[in-house]
């Protein structure tokens, strides 16, 4: 298993900004370069969604709720995953995972609490 560790989360007014990073400190760059990431979303009493995932060595792609607000990237060299958000809604609000499967095993950060209040 991977060791993903994520940072960020907290506590903003609706059309506020948070920016989440997914740091993996146990991977080598090479490997780090070549994998598809994403992030992921679990509102309280709804199923964890998709929101972002980026391809290795391609753009972004994002779920419709938040296209145009929210901007995935990440840093070879930091070897870190990142979640600009912006625009925040309400419903936005939950816990956010970053994810990579690698070598078929599913890898998740611990999470980290978003909460959006209008």
């Amino acid at each position: 298993q991977l060791r993903l560790v994520e940072s960020g989360g907290g506590n903003v007014q609706a059309g506020g900004s948070l920016t989440l990073s997914c740091a993996f400190p146990t991977t080598i760059l090479s490997t780090f370069t070549g994998m598809d990431m994403a992030w992921y979303r679990q509102a309280p009493g709804k199923d964890r969604e998709l929101v972002a995932s980026i391809p290795s060595g391609r753009e972004g792609n994002y779920v419709d709720s938040v296209k145009g607000r929210f901007t995935i990237s990440k840093d070879n060299r930091k070897r870190t995953l990142y979640l600009q958000m912006n625009s925040l809604k309400p419903e936005d609000t939950g816990v956010y995972y970053c994810n990579t499967n690698w070598r078929g095993q599913t890898n998740w950060g611990q999470g980290t609490q978003v909460t959006v209040s209008s």
